[in-house]
C-alpha cells in the first residue's frame, strides 16, 4: 500500500521547519505497513485559504494520480487554522474517496469500504473547535500581556535598522524575482521557492513587475 506525507508549518522564514513531522510521518507509515512514495511540505500559514495552498492540492493531485492508498498529516490542526477550512478539505478528500490518517489524533478518515469513518465528522467539529480555542485563549493571552508591557513603558515595534531595504530584498529574493520576470505566476513562484504566495504577491508589488 502507498502513502504520502503531507508536512506544514506556518512561518516562511527559517524558524520552523517541517523535519520533525517528516521524520515522526516516516516511522509511523513504515509502522503501518505502507511504502512511502512522495514527501509534499510547505511554509505557509494555516489561515491561508484551501485554494492557495499548492503544495496541499498538489498533493492531493498526487494521490489521485497515482492510486496512492493514504496521506499522513501529523495532526488535524494541518488542515487549517479553523474548523471550518478544516471540514472544507476533509469533505473534498472524502468525495474524492481519498483516506486520511491523523497521527497526534490516530484516526482514519475511512473505512475499509472507502466510506467515511462514522466517528471522524464528531472528532473533526470537537478536536477543530478545541484547537480554535486555544488558539484564541493563547492570542489573548498574548494581547494581554502586551498591553501590560505597553502600560509599563515598553515599546514595540521593529528596531530601528532591523527592517530590510529593497537593496537586502533583491539579494535574498533574487531568484523570486527571476522567476517572476520570467513570467511565472505567483503560485509557481511560491512553491519553486518555498514562499508564501503573499510574500511573492508582495514583491511583485515593490518591484513593480507586471
Amino acid at each position: 500500500m502507498k502513502a504520502i506525507i503531507y508536512a506544514r508549518v506556518s512561518s516562511v522564514t527559517d524558524r520552523q521547519s517541517t523535519d520533525r513531522q517528516v521524520i515522526d510521518l516516516t516511522k509511523c507509515i513504515s509502522d503501518r505497513g505502507y511504502k512511502l512514495v512522495g514527501v509534499f511540505s510547505e511554509k505557509i500559514s494555516g489561515a491561508t485559504k484551501n485554494a492557495d495552498r499548492a503544495v496541499l492540492n498538489d498533493a492531493i493531485k498526487f494521490v489521485q494520480e497515482n492510486n496512492v492508498e493514504m496521506i499522513f498529516f501529523s495532526e488535524l490542526s494541518r488542515l487549517g487554522r479553523n474548523v471550518f477550512e478544516i471540514q472544507e478539505t476533509v469533505k473534498r478528500l472524502i468525495d474524492l474517496k481519498i483516506d486520511a490518517f491523523f497521527q497526534k489524533e490516530s484516526f482514519q478518515l475511512l473505512d475499509a469500504d472507502k466510506k467515511p469513518n462514522p466517528y471522524a465528522s464528531i472528532m473533526i467539529a470537537v478536536l477543530g473547535t478545541c484547537a480554535e480555542i486555544e488558539r484564541e485563549n493563547i492570542k489573548f493571552r498574548l494581547n494581554s500581556g502586551r498591553n501590560q508591557y505597553i502600560a509599563n513603558g515598553g515599546k514595540l515595534g521593529r528596531k530601528e535598522g532591523s527592517k530590510k531595504t529593497k537593496e537586502q530584498k533583491a539579494d535574498e529574493y533574487k531568484k523570486v524575482l527571476s522567476d517572476l520576470r520570467a513570467g511565472k505566476s505567483i503560485r509557481d513562484v511560491a512553491k519553486l521557492n518555498e514562499v508564501s504566495p503573499s510574500t511573492v504577491q508582495s514583491l511583485k508589488k515593490e518591484f513593480g513587475i507586471s
